[in-house]
């Protein structure tokens, strides 16, 4: 019987007959596998979808482990195509040098010709791990088979030379784009190096960036204004931003969101949560309702911290001035509030959620449930979970897990067990702890038979 080793091999063996998987580019950044069906003769031979996958985890095994990995590769025999090439690639983009190593054993092959994707994904790689002279002459290999790196691929580049302190290199990316690598100068690229800049200190040269944006025909988007107000931020210049704001505005150029909104989010980015729930209750007394994904980002970073009667308060506040909560924001309130034991709130939360359409999510009902269990309402919470089972989604694994350990451990073992059945009748399986904790507390409590019917249950469930 041949090992499991021996079977990728043979999996990967390149052989006269047709391929059982061709593999095929659905567009340049998504790749597809499709399954040739063979015919009723062939049929023993058709690979399946998950044996192609464990093939390649395997040769990516090799080409990160294996000192000697191209004698190995020549071993397999392999029928190696673009797509093969390009999973293995991202794969090991971990191993910089040994999929550098893997890409010129793949070129080498009669039967290959790389793609644009193929470098690309290999350049990053190479760009992550700063293996920057590497990635250059891959580049110039790359260019003089006339393909050439994507918009995204450059600004990708830009923005690892700027985390990293090179601004001098992003800078040279940025010139060699569109005459050495054939790459328009997108918007986007634009951003990367503003965003090399700012994470320099560099505001006199990203001010210098934007007007030749302007002037080149380009509109700024969000992002555009949001590095640079971070950059202020993170400095703590609060007010060079909301300058740099006004001056836009007086230009014409007007943010897509309003300019308080992005200080908030770029003090919230550098950590000055003070300063941002300082702006806005400002903003809330002054009649100024925030952006909701603003509002959510700045409640969230509250919560984190405990502040939950802050966040309920500011909610309130908002709420009355004509904030439109979305999902994320009840998201981030209910289960906050529920943990802080103020059940009352999180219902009224909940409700307000339902009245604007939403239907209950499990993560939303079950940290209400929770909290009430943990204040001994059980009747409560049974009554509501019933409620919810009707008018929210269905409640899954971790909901009945969580509710049966709370029904354990204030000695509601019956309903626990209940709620066991009523699990496995829903093709959901229980964790061991459960059944050991229902069981062990039914004999406690006197009730055998019901604990042998667990039992018998677990054992019909899990066969042991």
């Amino acid at each position: 019987m041949l090992s499991h080793s021996a079977k990728l091999t043979q999996l990967l063996l390149h052989s006269s007959r047709p391929q059982t998987i061709p593999l095929l580019f659905s567009s340049l950044r998504t790749l597809t596998t499709t399954t040739k069906y063979a015919t009723a003769n062939d049929a023993a031979s058709v690979t399946t979808k998950d044996d192609y996958f464990a093939a390649i985890h395997h040769v990516s095994n090799i080409v990160r482990r294996d000192f000697y990995l191209e004698r190995t590769l020549n071993k397999l025999r392999l029928h190696v195509t673009s797509e093969f090439v390009f999973r293995v690639l991202r794969s090991c983009s971990s191993s910089p040098i040994e999929a550098h190593r893997f890409f010129n054993w793949a070129r080498s092959q009669s039967n290959y010709r790389p793609t644009t994707l193929e470098f690309e994904e290999l350049v990053r790689t190479l760009a992550r791990s700063q293996k920057y002279q590497t990635m250059w002459k891959l580049l110039q290999q790359m260019t003089s088979l006339s393909l050439y790196p994507s918009p995204e691929t450059v600004s990708f580049l830009i923005e690892q030379y700027g985390k990293h302190g090179l601004v001098d290199q992003a800078v040279e990316i940025f010139n060699k784009s569109e005459k050495s690598l054939k790459c328009p100068q997108t918007l986007e690229i634009y951003n990367s190096l503003l965003f090399s800049l700012c994470e320099a200190k560099l505001f006199h040269g990203a001010y210098a960036l934007i007007r030749r944006l302007i002037r080149k025909g380009h509109v700024p988007d969000k992002r555009t204004y949001a590095v640079l107000v971070n950059a202020w931020c993170s400095a703590g210049k609060m007010k060079e931003a909301l300058e740099f704001l006004a001056e836009m505005s007086q230009k014409g150029f007007n943010p897509p969101v309003r300019g308080r909104d992005l200080v908030i989010e770029g003090l919230l980015n550098a950590g000055y949560l003070e300063s941002a729930k300082e702006m806005v209750t400002k903003m809330a007394k002054q009649g100024f309702v925030p952006d909701v994904a603003t509002f959510n980002s700045l409640v969230e970073a509250i919560c984190k911290l405990d502040e939950v009667e802050f966040c309920v308060n500011l909610y309130n506040e908002v709420f009355r001035l004509g904030l439109f909560p979305d999902i994320n924001t009840y998201k981030i309130l209910i289960p906050a509030v529920s943990k802080a034991g103020k059940v009352d709130e999180a219902f009224r939360l909940l409700n307000n959620s339902v009245e604007d359409g939403h239907r209950p999510f499990p993560s939303l009902y079950a940290p209400v449930i929770k909290a009430m269990c943990r204040r001994g309402l059980f009747d409560d919470a049974f009554c509501f979970f019933s409620d919810m089972k009707v008018k929210g989604h269905p409640p899954n694994r971790p909901v009945y897990t969580m509710l049966i350990t709370m029904c354990g451990r204030g000695g509601k073992f019956v309903e626990a067990a209940n709620y066991l059945v009523e699990m496995t009748e829903l093709g959901l399986t229980p964790i061991s702890r459960c059944f050991d904790m229902v069981t062990d507390g039914l004999k406690n409590c006197g009730k055998h038979d019901l604990a042998r019917r667990i039992e018998q249950l677990e054992v019909n469930i899990q066969g042991v």
